[in-house]
């Protein structure tokens, strides 16, 4: 008899403890539907997870023609079998009676259900005729983290050789633009240094900004293993909530909202001021050390106390601990993203790493991490705005080279300016350049900021826009033309996860109805607009998701996102395996710079660096000043205050974030029963002491407001740090009485709130990054917080809310070892 475990009250599943060193062993996780056995499973697909960045991999189980659960893989480098709750339960999503099943074109105001070639034949007839009349930069392309490595690439090729616009950006804008930009300012090039393995090996692990446990829970099993097991890790966690991390942590770390690169700076400081720097690895791997630490000389513990409202002993003793770390791993994501010095805060953390000498080499490592399923795609194919393959548009050469690739003149590729953002993007439609926008896979009018403003945008009758997607989500109900789209396990595809593994994800079932998947749809396009190369021939020439990988991997060659020796044959059975993988590494490479920095060069780098403050480019003469030898560059930044700050009439800081049982804006997770229950409504965390000084309670209804809207939701009282409220994004209008657009006072958005401001160098939102206030509206009188109790959102009387559980329906199957004979 299989142990059975309630995924929804125990999200981690048990334990399967592991010393240093040792591998992790397998631990296979499942979940079937409600009266099916797997004897009653005809057929397992493989895939992997596409409700967040880990790439947990797993297999489809197919009965009838229809999805009826999953099972992890045992053999996979990154879970081991393990499966979080978003993966054990969000493929259900897929079988919801609202799917869109044909394409839909408004009609008199309204949208109408019409064939494929009608719907198709209007936006390519709007696309040729702004072509004529106002030339491509009248065009947008706005995507997602959530399509496959052959759709993007697709569309980076439509996009840039085809329409020939510099505007096409991912909703990974949001989430890990930071991550990519990070690293190129670091090391010349995108692409995670560090692997997952390093948890095996690692005595200290430091988490900045990143709730491993709710956003990466099966990457948090493996800490969790580790912290069970012999010599375990001790965790440094950086982040203003009290989170599942935060309460393992040897040092909690509680600062204020846009205080990052004050805490990290004093974190450097103290680590130079003892001593605890490997000069060899410094002198021989990096340049810019002189200058760090001139920037740090005076950022003593005590002046960031005074900033960040953080005893200057948690700062010392955090200090101690990264400076006596003998294999120390750091991970990084949205608490240090979504601030108004993302790319500054991040770069010191891979500071940290540089001169501590913790590169290349088990446990040593940084995971600049990303918060999507294929976010990794989006930057390697250029779908985020960069060139593909981490090509410089600022070099001539990589411009070349990518033309010779498509066989089109380096003219013909924009490259006159820097990529256009996506709030960029939005704003260029706002104004009126841009008049066709085609948006795929992503619900802008819930997930950026100032959400008056974007519905106003998409609302515009100059704005013709294409919707690309599975439901009639809050923007597809503004759109022109909405395309029916499949989905995760209902076509082929590969995609890459946030320590560069690489999976397949095979096609289990068809799609509902006329839904096509993203590639068919793209390539469609591509035939019907008649796009050439230089010699007449087509300029596409794939075919299906095969054809298309590899074409990529054509592209990718000599890049550092090499991918020259995968073929969608080699992913089938096994595990996933890392780029890059070539002739010379035919088993993929686990971590990056083992011998040295290797893509920083003038020559050979994405990018010639940023000013941190102002963002405004080097050029390239500069950078081959500042780095001859093609070295790691340490950027020192200078802390600067935030620009929306707190003040008597808003006096909180306002943080955003996600939830552990959602996944963006609940399109997917909304759908999925357990994962709806476990968290079914907005709600609003504040600390006790806040509380107190608010007159509110537990359960209480409240309003948090801003300049720019407000929010209402029920009270949980929380060890979050004072002077701050919080709220999660998730929740918009598809699934309200009002509809899709706010009917009440008050929104449910946690976006009607958040500033229309972004990083200097990643042009990132600030959705961490604004003042607010909380008032009372109702008493509970009985009513209860909505928030989970299994998480951050785990309130300080454990006596004030039912725990969260999800019963019998959340019930999942939890084995020590993969069943006999299931091929992996």
């Amino acid at each position: 008899m299989e142990p059975e475990v309630d995924r929804i009250a125990q999200p981690w599943g048990g334990r399967t403890p592991y010393a240093r060193g040792e591998p992790w062993p397998a631990r296979v996780d499942s979940f079937l539907a409600p009266g099916v056995g797997t004897e009653s499973v005809e057929h397992w697909a493989q895939s992997a997870s596409l409700l967040h960045s880990n790439g947990d991999a797993m297999d489809i189980a197919v009965a009838d023609g229809r999805i009826v659960g999953v099972r992890g893989r045992s053999g996979d480098r990154v879970n081991r079998g393990r499966l979080g709750p978003k993966d054990l339960f969000g493929w259900q999503a897929n079988h919801s009676a609202d799917r869109l099943t044909t394409p839909l074109m408004r009609r008199d105001g309204r949208l109408v259900a019409c064939d494929w070639d009608t719907a198709m034949a209007r936006v390519v007839a709007e696309a040729q005729h702004l072509l004529r009349e106002r030339g491509p930069g009248s065009i947008g392309f706005y995507t997602t983290g959530q399509l496959f490595l052959e759709e993007y690439y697709t569309l980076t090729v439509i996009a840039r050789a085809g329409i020939g616009t510099n505007h096409l950006d991912g909703n990974t804008r949001l989430c890990t633009a930071t991550a990519g930009e990070a690293l190129k300012e670091t090391f010349g090039s995108d692409g995670q240094p560090g692997s997952y393995t390093d948890v095996d090996h690692a005595d200290v692990i430091a988490l900045f900004g990143h709730n491993m446990a709710e956003t990466q829970p099966v990457l948090w099993m493996r800490v969790l293993d580790r912290l069970e097991g012999a010599d375990p890790p001790q965790l440094v966690c950086v982040d203003p909530r009290p989170t599942p991390v935060a309460r393992r942590a040897a040092v909690h770390l509680a600062p204020r909202s846009g205080t990052n690169v004050a805490l990290l700076n004093a974190l450097l400081h103290e680590v130079i001021r003892t001593g605890r720097i490997d000069r060899d690895f410094v002198a021989d791997r990096t340049v810019g050390f002189d200058e760090l630490a001139a920037q740090v000389a005076r950022c003593t513990p005590g002046w960031a106390a005074g900033i960040c409202d953080v005893p200057a002993a948690d700062i010392e003793r955090a200090a101690e601990i990264l400076g006596g770390a003998e294999r120390l791993l750091s991970t990084v994501l949205q608490g240090v993203y979504q601030s108004h010095q993302a790319t500054a805060a991040a770069c010191q953390v891979n500071n940290l790493q540089l001169i501590r000498g913790m590169l290349g080499r088990p446990g040593c490592g940084v995971l600049q991490m990303n918060g999507q399923p294929t976010a990794q795609n989006t930057r390697e194919c250029g779908a985020d705005g960069d060139l593909p393959g981490f090509r410089n548009w600022e070099n001539d050469r990589h411009v070349a080279d990518l033309a010779k690739v498509w066989n089109v003149e380096p003219s013909r590729i924009p490259h006159y300016g820097p990529p256009t953002p996506a709030m960029q993007i939005f704003r260029y439609a706002e104004q009126g350049s841009i008049r066709m926008l085609w948006i795929s896979g992503t619900n802008p009018a819930v997930s950026l900021p100032e959400l008056h403003r974007i519905r106003d945008v998409l609302g515009q009758e100059r704005l013709f826009t294409v919707v690309q997607d599975l439901y009639a989500t809050e923007t597809a109900q503004l759109a022109d033309v909405v395309l029916p789209a499949a989905t995760w396990g209902e076509k082929t595809g590969a995609f890459t996860n946030a320590d560069r593994t690489v999976h397949l994800s095979e096609k289990a079932v068809d799609p509902p109805g006329e839904a096509r998947p993203d590639l068919d749809i793209l390539l469609d396009f591509a035939r019907r607009m008649g796009f050439r190369d230089k010699d007449g021939g087509p300029l596409i020439g794939w075919h299906d998701a095969p054809s298309a990988f590899e074409a990529w991997k054509e592209c990718s060659r000599g890049r550092p996102c090499d991918y020259t020796g995968l073929t969608h044959d080699r992913l089938r059975g096994g595990s996933g395996i890392q780029w890059p993988c070539t002739e010379d590494a035919p088993d993929g490479t686990e971590r990056l710079y083992t011998d040295g920095i290797t893509w920083a060069g003038a020559d050979d780098c994405e990018t010639y660096g940023k000013d941190l403050v102002t963002g405004a480019s080097v050029s390239g003469a500069e950078y081959r000043a500042l780095n001859p030898d093609g070295k790691a560059v340490l950027r020192a930044a200078e802390y600067l205050p935030p620009h929306e700050d707190t003040g008597e009439e808003y006096p909180l800081q306002l943080n955003t974030g996600r939830t552990l049982y959602h996944f963006h804006t609940r399109t997917k997770t909304g759908r999925a029963p357990q994962l709806d229950a476990a968290a079914p409504e907005v709600w609003a965390e504040l600390s006790a002491g806040e509380a107190q000084r608010h007159g509110v309670a537990e359960g209480d209804l409240v309003e948090v407001a801003t300049p720019r809207g407000s929010v209402r939701g029920r009270l949980r009282i929380t060890g979050i740090r004072d002077g701050m409220v919080f709220l999660p994004f998730h929740y918009g209008y598809w699934d309200t009485p009002e509809g899709h657009r706010p009917g009440r006072t008050g929104g449910r958005a946690a976006n009607e709130t958040t500033i229309s401001d972004w990083d200097p160098v990643s042009k990132q939102p600030l959705l961490k990054a604004a003042a607010a206030r909380l008032t009372l509206v109702e008493r509970a009188d009985g009513a209860v917080s909505p928030a989970p109790t299994t998480t951050a959102s785990a309130p300080v009387d454990p006596h004030a809310a039912p725990p969260t559980t999800g019963g019998p329906a959340a019930v999942a199957a939890q084995t020590a070892a993969p069943p006999e004979g299931d091929g992996r």
